[in-house]
């Protein structure tokens, strides 16, 4: 719809807004420097999680991993972080703190959806795909530990040339929720080992 200045810490970006017809809901753009028709762009597509990036939350990772995306895009002088308006792995806010109540019961991340009769995990990429597309990115590295978001993108059309690990701060309260992840949902996090074939040594 439109796109705007925005002057941060790490520089100048510009934030872009999305509606869609799919999810109607209200996507987001932010990218630093000349991205159309660029090649091997630096992308994250970060879900949100208000307990995370706005109050900092210690029990995920994902307030650091906003964090570090947009350092890493400063350093690099291009990249896009894409906003999804996917809360809690897409069940949305209350049922996210309903899920954490479960989890404080003893119930590990992906059971606590299960138990409040969700999936796992219920995201979907096709609009960050769309995304891309409109902003004329021909190729990204994509900052994930998560290989369910490079399949999702390569599905779409989206050239993933590398994936750049994005990881944050294991501590006593995010521990078990990182291991779940890495267990259960096949995150390439350092408490396992997985080899995956777009992993990249980059510097």
């Amino acid at each position: 719809m439109t796109c705007a200045r925005i002057p941060t810490e790490y520089g100048d970006f510009q934030l872009c807004y999305y509606t869609n017809t799919l999810d109607k809901k209200e996507h987001l753009a932010f990218y630093r420097g000349a991205v159309h028709d660029a090649e091997d762009v630096l992308v994250r597509i970060h879900s949100e999680c208000f307990t995370g990036d706005v109050l900092g939350s210690k029990r995920c990772d994902c307030g650091e991993q906003l964090t570090l995306s947009l350092k890493l895009i400063a350093e690099h002088g291009v990249g896009i972080l894409i906003y999804l308006r996917q809360e809690g792995r897409g069940i949305g806010l209350l049922q996210k703190l309903r899920a954490y109540n479960l989890q404080d019961q003893g119930h590990d991340t992906v059971d606590a959806n299960l138990l409040l009769g969700h999936g796992a995990d219920e995201r979907s990429y096709d609009i960050a795909a769309r995304i891309l597309e409109d902003l004329g990115v021909k190729s990204v590295t994509l900052m994930t530990n998560n290989p369910l978001k490079i399949s999702a993108l390569e599905a779409e059309g989206i050239k993933v040339k590398a994936r750049l690990p994005i990881e944050g701060t294991i501590n006593s309260e995010n521990k078990g929720y990182l291991f779940t992840k890495a267990q259960r949902m096949d995150h390439l996090l350092p408490l396992t080992a997985p080899v995956f074939p777009h992993d990249s040594q980059r510097t």
